[in-house]
Parts: structure tokens; sequence; C-alpha cells
């Protein structure tokens, strides 16, 4: 007999029947399935900012990953002048969402973002911000990365370690050696001494290294080490991905990678 099920009401009718006791316990599953694939999905199309500390905000975007929402940090600065942005959310409708949120909530535009290498969680949404009239940035290396692996690339790109000020706020980027990937750099603000790392440092959360396809794990303990020695007294380290802590996060990174290297 085939039967047809048009609705809910009609599965429970059908489980009235002992033979059918099973199948309802089985499209039950299937539908709290789909109802919680729905869900995260909903969930992976929606930002997430997160309050830090004065004017510095966490901006965390998703991507699905195995059906499930797996977050990635940015961070932005509200000044007189506008927002700074560090890294794009990680599409363009997030980083949209974004733009409009800061714009709803603190009644100012991006006037400037800073890409941290060349990955689309961090790229993902520049040309988003091109259009709109936004100066983006990355280094040179970044740039040359992006055109070859066809990833978005920022309308400027400066050639070393470069100290910007907008406003009142002056903050530094710096390249400390290759380790998630060969162009990764960090940035630096020395009044609220918060340490932008980015997909070179491993949230105190992680378990492993995550994405290592363009890594140098040869490298990559020694840049960590630099980071530590220039920027001794730190309150923030905020990682590319999961929970920011301070510099315990430095601490678990040079560990996950101890652990790798057997």
């Amino acid at each position: 007999m085939i039967l047809k099920i048009s609705s809910m009401n009609s599965i429970f009718y059908l489980c009235k029947d002992y033979k059918f006791r099973k199948m309802k316990h089985l499209l039950l599953f299937i539908l709290i399935f789909e109802m919680s694939s729905s869900f995260c999905q909903k969930e992976a199309q929606n930002i997430k900012l997160t309050h830090l500390t004065g004017n510095f905000y966490i901006h965390t975007s998703y991507k699905l990953l195995d059906n499930v929402p797996y977050p990635s940090n940015g961070l932005f600065v509200i000044t007189d002048k506008g927002a700074i942005l560090l890294d794009t959310p990680w599409d363009e409708n997030q980083t949209r969402q974004l733009a409009d949120s800061i714009e709803k909530n603190f009644n100012k535009k991006i006037i400037l973002c800073i890409v941290t290498h060349f990955h689309d969680d961090r790229t993902a949404g520049l040309d988003i911000l091109k259009k709109s009239g936004v100066k983006t940035y990355s280094t040179r290396l970044t740039h040359k990365i992006s055109i070859e692996k066809k990833e978005k690339t920022a309308g400027y790109f400066f050639n070393n370690d470069t100290t910007f000020t907008i406003d009142s706020l002056i903050f530094d980027t710096y390249f400390p050696g290759e380790g998630h990937t060969k162009d990764n750099i960090v940035v630096w603000f020395p009044e609220a001494r918060i340490l932008y790392g980015a997909c070179i440092v491993k949230s105190i959360e992680s378990q492993g290294l995550g994405n290592v396809n363009d890594a140098n794990l040869k490298e990559w303990p020694t840049s960590v080490k630099r980071i530590l020695d220039k920027f001794p007294e730190i309150n923030y380290v905020i990682p590319g991905h999961m929970k920011w802590s301070g510099k315990d996060a430095l601490i678990h990174t040079l560990q996950l990678l101890k652990n790798n290297s057997g």
C-alpha cells in the first residue's frame, strides 16, 4: 500500500496503527533534523556584535561548515570620524548587515578597513565596502596572493609595518613572520593594549590548529614568540575564531603548535 502524507496530522493519524509507530519516530526525527538545519542556515546569515571595551567591538560572522555555523571574529572601533574595521565578515550579506548595524546603532559609517590576510573569512566583503566608498587596505603581499588565489582584493596596500592615525586613534600593523599564512599580520592598539591577532592566534577554546592548508608550521611558533616579545603588556587578544581572552591565547597557540609537532 502506498501512503501519501500531506501533513503532521496525517502522520499522527497513521501512527495510531502499531505497524506505523516506528515510522512515527523516524518521521519526527527527520522533521526535527530539517528544522534544525533550517535554523542553522538562518543563524549562519546573521552577524553578531559584542562590546569589548571603550569604543571597541567584536563583529562575529558565520559560515556553515559540515552544516554547523562556525564563527569568525573581526573588530571595529568607533571614532568621531567614523568606524575603523579590521577584517570583513565571512560573506557579502553579513558585510552589508555590519555596515547597516554600525550606521543604525552608532550613527557612523565605516571609513576604513584593513584585512589581515588573504583568506575569505577576512576578505569576502571587500567589494561591498569599496562600492560604499570605504578605503580598504592590505599588505602588498596579501594583495599579490589574493590575486593569485582569486580572492577579493583591497583598494590600497602598504609595503611595511605601518602606523595609522584616525582622529585620536593610533594603531600599528605588524608582520611577525609566517604562520597561519605567509602574509598574516596583527594589529596593535597601544592605548587600549588590544592585540588583534586574527588567525595567527588560536582561541583558548581551540583544540587544534584549524585550517593549515596555507600554513608554515615550522615558522609559526617563532612568529608567535615575536608577538609576545614585541607586545609584553596586553589586555586583550582577539583570535580569528571563537572566544577571545588575553595573553593566554598566545601561550595556548604555542602549545597547540608544540602538540602538532609531535
